[in-house]
């Protein structure tokens, strides 16, 4: 049976267009710094998402901006870690789908 074209938004939508959560997600179980090109593969390996490495990119560095990762330069080489407004941001997008999940179930 094939997707429909609503179904197909959805996903991207809760996938996609909401990369932060996996990201903040991956970094909290990794409980380490990681580069760029690692939550890549990461985000592939775990939860089937595959990005172009360009979109990846943005998101992390719109994180940064916003204070949700923190970047660190450890011998040529950028690492990020999620920030207390990060993992607070994550908890709070989560409670959020667990909500609306709630009010939609049948």
């Amino acid at each position: 049976m094939s997707d429909t074209k609503a179904l197909e938004r959805l996903r991207k939508k809760l996938t996609i267009e909401n990369l932060w959560l996996y990201i903040i997600k991956i970094m909290m179980d990794e409980a380490k710094p990681l580069k760029a090109y690692d939550l890549k593969v990461k985000l592939r390996e775990r939860f089937e998402i595959n990005p172009p490495a360009v979109t990846v990119y943005t998101v992390i560095y719109r994180m940064n901006r916003e204070g949700l990762l923190v970047k660190r330069v450890v011998k040529e080489e950028t690492f990020y870690e999620p920030t207390n407004k990060g993992i607070e941001a994550f908890k709070q997008g989560v409670l959020f789908i667990e909500e609306t999940l709630a009010k939609l179930k049948i």
